[in-house]
């Protein structure tokens, strides 16, 4: 296990603690196939794990920043917390499925994710591709990048979770977080729980999908449609192109693209072709 040196937080220590150390180091000592690598801050914790995969890394690190200064979402939007508000992390893995197979993992870790925030008693749901809300409200952002290392390609899995923003600090009126939706900071589970709930997930989807062949896929696929707020939804899906599809979202294909009803029969998108899917006006 690799730990950074001690953090020295611009925060109130009290209010909005760092990570607790010790116990993630003791957590993660005994979850199977996982290694712990904890900054005090970083800019982007994908770009860190990416760096890490590249000097050979074993699948399973996990990189934490206890507080990330430039975070990256899709279409490289920017994702940024106030220290001691959000929980982000990278996770490298090295999937052995086909690569036709590899468009499904932004889909698992969103998946996951909201499975973990429902634990936790949050009524959380994904919008496709993998955006994680609770009541219609993003509480939870993912990035899968690839990234070729000497030992073969790899997958850099950047998750992060707003833990406890208040109104006034969301980035967007969208936006929302566990603090927030649980009424105030009163029963909402402390950082460090919320890291390792979602990690273990993660890492046991990753590896159901991994070994379970065609049954655990076709598991996945069925089960990740049926937690998807998209599906059913009127929906309007802006294209690269500046192209916009209007339809029903009806489903989800077996390659993860969602199949969107038009009045001209069904169209199939995938994430890659996708800048932003919204509710149809």
């Amino acid at each position: 296990m690799t730990l950074g040196p001690d953090p020295r937080p611009p925060f109130d220590s009290q209010a909005r603690p760092p990570f607790d150390r010790q116990a993630l180091e003791e957590a993660f000592s005994v979850l199977p196939d996982l290694d712990l690598e904890l900054l005090p801050e970083a800019a982007s914790t994908n770009q860190v794990a990416a760096e890490r995969a590249r000097a050979g890394a074993d699948e399973g690190l996990v990189v934490v920043a206890d507080h990330q200064t430039a975070g990256r979402g899709r279409l490289d939007r920017t994702w940024e917390t106030p220290p001691g508000t959000a929980v982000t992390f990278s996770m490298l893995l090295r999937p052995s499925v086909p690569p036709a197979t590899w468009p499904w993992l932004p889909l698992l870790t969103g998946h996951t994710v909201a499975k973990a925030l429902r634990a936790e008693g949050y009524d959380a749901h994904v919008k496709w591709p993998n955006d994680v809300l609770v009541e219609e409200r993003k509480v939870a952002g993912i990035l899968v990048e690839r990234v070729d290392t000497p030992d073969g390609a790899a997958a850099v899995v950047g998750v992060g979770v707003n833990v406890g923003l208040t109104e006034d600090e969301l980035p967007v009126p969208t936006a929302t977080s566990l603090a927030i939706e649980a009424g105030g900071s009163d029963g909402v589970p402390s950082r460090d729980s919320v890291l390792l709930d979602v990690v273990a997930a993660i890492r046991e989807g990753y590896d159901t999908w991994q070994v379970g062949g065609e049954g655990a896929a076709a598991r996945l696929a069925a089960s990740y449609a049926e937690s998807c707020a998209t599906i059913g939804q009127q929906v309007r899906v802006d294209l690269p192109t500046g192209e916009a599809i209007v339809g029903r979202a009806t489903a989800i294909d077996p390659d993860g693209r969602l199949v969107v009803e038009t009045g001209s029969g069904a169209q199939r998108v995938g994430a890659g072709d996708v800048v932003h899917v919204r509710p149809a006006t």
